[in-house]
């Protein structure tokens, strides 16, 4: 089984903020294929079943961002799945809003949702699908970058957002059914908005 696990947090305040952009990427793959998400065994919800005749697993943790990597440990311990198996979908401040980057795994790069997963697991190599929030309306000042991260997006950048949204639900899906290579070498590359937003800066 292969699982696509969007991060966030589970509040309803949470609705909608950059740091809850995996949430809204795993709900769109969840209506595109139309699966019902319910509460897993453990701090999780989950919506699975079949995508051509191969089982999909979509993952939402509600341990909350900082602490994301105990849900997918459970995950990992009630369905036996090794870290390859589990896509990661998360925010990024470090990538231009808009902008998607795909890795079969690394670092944190500052990501503590990430961060909490790789501990949890003890190891880097799962999968991950890094989603870009960085632009003109991010501070300077590394202290202020939390109130960023857990703010809502500027109708400005409501657009880009949702043209990522897609782009990253396509991708995740791609990943699963081609295989990462050829969904990284898809994904991976710049795209007209990326370069706007990268300006913008």
């Amino acid at each position: 089984m292969f699982f696509v696990i969007g991060l966030g947090n589970p509040e309803s305040r949470y609705s909608g903020t950059r740091h809850n952009v995996g949430f809204e990427v795993v709900d769109l793959i969840a209506q595109q294929l139309r699966f019902s998400f319910r509460a897993g065994h453990g701090e999780f919800l989950i919506a699975d079943g079949n995508v051509e005749g191969t089982p999909l697993a979509i993952v939402k943790p509600l341990s909350f961002m900082n602490q994301s990597g105990l849900a997918v440990r459970e995950i990992q311990e009630e369905f036996g799945a090794i870290p390859e198996q589990l896509l990661v979908v998360c925010d990024d401040f470090q990538l231009p809003l808009g902008q998607l980057r795909l890795r079969l795994g690394g670092s944190d790069g500052g990501h503590n949702g990430l961060s909490s997963i790789i501990y949890h697991l003890q190891s880097e190599g799962f999968p991950r699908l890094r989603c870009g929030i960085a632009s003109s309306s991010m501070p300077k000042e590394k202290h202020l970058l939390a109130d960023f991260v857990l703010g809502q997006f500027m109708p400005t950048e409501r657009p880009v957002v949702n043209q990522m949204l897609e782009r990253a639900k396509t991708a995740c899906l791609n990943a699963f059914t081609v295989g990462m290579a050829t969904a990284m070498n898809e994904f991976n590359k710049k795209y007209p908005s990326d370069q706007d937003s990268t300006n913008n800066q």
